[in-house]
């Protein structure tokens, strides 16, 4: 069993994987960076390591020299990856198996593969898992790619080959827009990824965004802990995930299953893995990607199983064999995860910077919160701007809901503007409530990007009077308790609730 591991990444994915290695009685080391010296993740490992000083043209969670040094110096035996930064990257798998460090995921082989889209495209080909029409091989030119868009007929997507996260991805709904689309995205894969390599597909309009977790060990062994739905996107990139999906019954859901499963098998998978699917109108689904990696929505799968991701990982990195047959794999009750950035939902979605200055988060046992913020930490420019992870498991789906909504209406941020108000909107949302939605739900159903709560002028102008009393001094008519702090903004809701 592994016996000390190097987390190499930050907030609350940090604290979530120490958290499972410390109770599987493993050291844990997270990297201390100087643009958070006193961040919460850094209390919940064993060891802290000092970035070490360089000149800062690399971020720290993507150098992969220095994080591998670090975890060779400190004579650490394996390295997690979290998600994002170097998680799917094929190189920095590499330099670990090379310096002797157990790199906490599918090998490098595995990772390059099914991080270069054209190659993991081939391979669900081969093992019969079913493609939209498209390129199996790179486009070498603009000229190429108007032939390739007028063969399989409007609208088409050129995507980059390498990456994701929406990026170096064009839309085109006619001709003339295929060689500018074609300038745009491979300009822009190559500044994300250094590959500016580009397959083009038949585009898809409006489908469901489902995705299968998978989990393999080193013998052959591959399960499935049965699907996500993650529809609710921007942009493609998700806001809000439930599983399992309102889409899919059982016959749906096994065509589905034994499609991620027989790709994980043929890639030689080990590791935890998702397949991501495309599903029409019709009730057809099609193969759009693989990621190496834990994912972001990790805890709904968590919450229907009651199985232990992370757990799992730790096994199969070092050398177990899977603990669950696929009969074993039972999906029970419904969970609804909400993604909390610190972003401005109205300014389209722009980051919010600042310091938190209070904080309140609901509490039930069917309530999981995965965070990495407390009273006091400063939300910078630089890192992801999610702050937390709300996650609700009910009896059935609309269960879910409700929990779901009684959780964000007693989630309260302040200092920062966060997306709890678009989350309240969604889940207010008729078309969402009623399951029947799909990646266009925000554009077409969601009437408004946030949520207003009853009363909610009446409160602002309140709080407003309250501020400026207490900012003068002035106690006149109001409370005693008003007159010496400013009013709490959700004490004030619930007695305006009660007029």
């Amino acid at each position: 069993m592994i016996k000390s591991i190097l987390i190499a990444n930050r907030g609350e994915i940090a604290i979530r994987i120490a958290r499972t290695a410390r109770r599987m009685g493993v050291k844990t080391y997270a990297i201390r960076t100087k643009k958070e010296p006193n961040a919460v993740y850094l209390s919940s490992v064993d060891e802290i390591l000092d970035f070490p000083e360089t000149d800062g043209s690399v971020p720290e969670f993507l150098d992969i020299p220095n994080l591998v040094k670090l975890a060779v110096d400190n004579h650490v035996q394996s390295m997690h990856p979290g998600y994002g930064y170097l998680s799917e990257n094929a190189e920095f798998a590499a330099a670990c198996r090379d310096a002797g460090v157990v790199f906490i995921g599918p090998s490098p082989e595995v990772i390059r593969a099914m991080g270069d889209k054209i190659v993991a495209k081939d391979i669900a080909h081969k093992c019969g898992v079913p493609m939209l029409g498209g390129t199996l091989g790179g486009i070498p030119d603009a000229e190429s790619a108007v032939a390739e868009a007028n063969r399989l007929g409007y609208p088409v997507i050129i995507k980059a080959a390498s990456g994701g996260g929406g990026r170096g991805m064009r839309i085109c709904r006619k001709e003339s827009e295929v060689k500018q689309m074609y300038e745009l995205a491979t300009s822009e894969a190559r500044t994300a990824f250094n590959d500016p390599t580009v397959f083009i597909e038949k585009y898809l309009e409006n489908p469901k965004h489902i995705e299968f977790q998978v989990v393999a060990d080193k013998y052959g062994n591959v399960v499935h802990l049965g699907e996500r739905e993650c529809s609710i996107q921007r942009k493609h990139q998700k806001l809000m995930e439930e599983a399992p999906s309102p889409a899919l019954d059982d016959e749906l859901r096994e065509r589905m299953a034994t499609a991620a499963v027989n790709l994980a098998k043929a890639a030689n998978y080990e590791s935890l893995g998702t397949v991501e699917f495309l599903l029409d109108d019709n009730r057809n689904f099609y193969f759009m990607e693989m990621n190496t990696r834990i994912q972001v929505e990790h805890p709904v799968t968590e919450m229907i199983t009651g199985l232990n991701l992370v757990e799992l990982q730790l096994l199969i990195a070092s050398g177990e064999k899977l603990p669950v047959e696929q009969k074993d794999v039972r999906l029970e009750g419904w969970a609804i995860e909400c993604r909390i950035n610190a972003e401005d939902v109205q300014s389209g979605f722009v980051p919010s910077i600042g310091m938190i200055r209070n904080l309140r988060l609901p509490s039930d046992n069917r309530i999981r919160i995965d965070s990495g913020v407390r009273i006091g930490t400063e939300i910078t420019p630089f890192f992801d701007s999610m702050i937390a992870k709300l996650i609700v498991h009910g009896k059935d789906r609309a269960d879910a809901i409700e929990l779901a909504l009684h959780s964000v209406e007693h989630f309260h941020v302040m200092g920062v503007k966060t997306t709890i108000p678009f989350c309240k909107a969604v889940l207010h949302n008729e078309v969402f409530r009623s399951g029947n939605f799909n990646t266009g739900f925000i554009e077409h159903d969601l009437k408004s990007l946030i949520y207003k709560e009853e009363h909610e002028e009446l409160i602002a102008a309140l709080l407003a009077v309250s501020t400026y009393n207490h900012d003068n001094d002035f106690s006149g008519d109001v409370d005693a308790d008003m007159a010496e702090q400013p009013m709490d903004p959700w004490v004030l809701q619930k007695r305006i609730r009660h007029l």
